[in-house]
C-alpha cells in the first residue's frame, strides 16, 4: 500500500512539474510578445562542406508542409561542396520560396556552392565581412605517375573508350583529355553563371566579369548586387518576419533532430581522423566536381 502511495506521489509531482514548466514557458513567450503556437520563422542551418543534400532537403520539405511556419531563414556557413548536391538544394529552396518567404543569412563563409544555394531564396543578407562569391567550378584529383615510375610500378588498364580512364592517377593526362575535361567544366560553370544572372537579375556578361573564382566580402558583394542587404542573423530573421507579415517578435522554430542510435554512435567513435581524412583521399581516385573554395 505504501508503495502505491509512493508511486502516486511521484506521478503527481511529475505532472505538477510539467504544468509549471509549461506555464513558465508560455509566460516567457507572453513577456517577449510572442504568441505561443503562432506563426513563426523556421531556421534551416547549412554548415560545412555540402556533399549530401538528403537531410537538408528533408527539412525543407517538412517546413513547406508546416502551417505554423510562414517564413524561413536559411543560415549558410559553408565554403561550398558538390555540384549536384548544391543544385538539388537550390531547386528545393526555389519550390519553398514560391510558397513561403525564405531569407538567407550568410555567416562567416557562404561561397561557391554556399552562394549557389542562397540564390534559391527570396532575399540574401550577409555580414560585411562574410566570405562569399567564388563563382566557379573546380575538378581535382591525384597523380602518382612520377612516384610509381621511380618505384618501377606500371598501371594496367583495359577500357571501352579512349576517355574511360581520364584522370587515371598512374599516368599523365593527355592534351586531348585535358581539353575534354575543360569542356565539361565550362558547361557546369555556365550553369552556375546562368543561375546567378537569373536570380540576381544581372546580365550574363556582368556575372562573367566577376565569375573567375574570386572571393568577395559581404560589402563587396552588395555593391555588385550579389546580395540584398548587410546584416546578421537577427536582421535576417526580422526581415523574414517583416516580409511574411508577422507582427511582433516572431516565434523561432528549429527542425526536430533525430537521435543517433547506439550502434551509429559506436561506429562513429571507432573512426579515426586518419581513416576519415588521408586514407579516404588516397583510396578515392575519382574526380570530384565541386562548387567550392580550395582549402
Amino acid at each position: 500500500m505504501a508503495k502505491k502511495k509512493g508511486i502516486t506521489v511521484l506521478i503527481v509531482i511529475g505532472v505538477s512539474l510539467a504544468v509549471i514548466v509549461t506555464i513558465y514557458s508560455l509566460s516567457l513567450y507572453i513577456v517577449k510578445g510572442i504568441k505561443p503556437f503562432s506563426e513563426g520563422v523556421g531556421i534551416i542551418e547549412v554548415e560545412g562542406v555540402i556533399y549530401d543534400s538528403k537531410d537538408i532537403i528533408k527539412t525543407i520539405k517538412d517546413f513547406r508542409e508546416r502551417n505554423d511556419i510562414v517564413a524561413v531563414v536559411l543560415r549558410v556557413d559553408s565554403p561550398g561542396g558538390g555540384v549536384a548536391a548544391a543544385q538539388e538544394i537550390y531547386e528545393e529552396l526555389k519550390k519553398l520560396s514560391e510558397e513561403k518567404i525564405v531569407v538567407t543569412s550568410m555567416g562567416g563563409v557562404a561561397a561557391s556552392a554556399g552562394y549557389y544555394i542562397s540564390l534559391g531564396t527570396n532575399y540574401i543578407v550577409a555580414n560585411p565581412g562574410t566570405t562569399t562569391g567564388s563563382i566557379g567550378v573546380i575538378l581535382q584529383g591525384l597523380n602518382f605517375a612520377g612516384a610509381m615510375d621511380s618505384l618501377g610500378i606500371k598501371g594496367m588498364v583495359i577500357k571501352s573508350g579512349k576517355f574511360k580512364d581520364t584522370g587515371n592517377p598512374f599516368r599523365e593526362m593527355t592534351d586531348e583529355e585535358r581539353a575534354y575535361l575543360q569542356d565539361y567544366i565550362d558547361n557546369i560553370f555556365m550553369q552556375f553563371v546562368k543561375v546567378v544572372a537569373l536570380e540576381r537579375k544581372l546580365s550574363q556578361d556582368k556575372v562573367l566579369e566577376i565569375a573567375d573564382g574570386r572571393i568577395l566580402s559581404g560589402e563587396m558583394a552588395l555593391k555588385l548586387k550579389l546580395i540584398d542587404e548587410l546584416g546578421n542573423m537577427e536582421d535576417a530573421i526580422d526581415k523574414a518576419a517583416e516580409m511574411a507579415g508577422i507582427e511582433g517578435e516572431p516565434r523561432i522554430i528549429y527542425p526536430v533532430k533525430e537521435r543517433d542510435s547506439l550502434l551509429s554512435i559506436l561506429l562513429s567513435d571507432m573512426k579515426t581522423e586518419f581513416v576519415d581524412g588521408v586514407l579516404d583521399k588516397l583510396m578515392d581516385n575519382s574526380f570530384r566536381t565541386e562548387y567550392r573554395l580550395v582549402q
